[in-house]
């Protein structure tokens, strides 16, 4: 499959709401599940509302004490301070799994 899980479930999603037909008759005429259907659906509406994110950079030897560090395969490193609200990481970690 050369386009990602992501991008095939926004097509279906958009296809089934375009078409205006019931989620469980959509998802038998597709052979999939609509337990699946529903949990993508989800996914991709919580993930639309966030559209931007504020970020400071530091420069090299600039320090700030984290209580977690998360270093990306690119190399660069997000660190996380201890006031962090759980719900904005949890949105900040979805991004970054992509």
């Amino acid at each position: 499959m050369s386009e990602t899980k992501r991008e095939y479930w926004s097509k279906l999603i958009a296809e089934q709401e375009a078409r205006g037909q019931k989620v469980r008759p959509f998802c038998r005429e597709r052979s999939i599940g609509e337990q699946s259907f529903y949990q993508w659906r989800k996914r991709l509406r919580q993930n639309e509302t966030v559209r931007f994110a504020l970020l400071e950079t530091k420069r090299p030897g600039d320090e700030m004490a984290a209580a977690l560090e998360l270093v990306l395969a690119s190399g660069e490193r997000l660190r996380i301070g201890n006031q962090v609200n759980a719900a904005a990481l949890r949105l900040v970690l979805d991004a970054v799994r992509g």
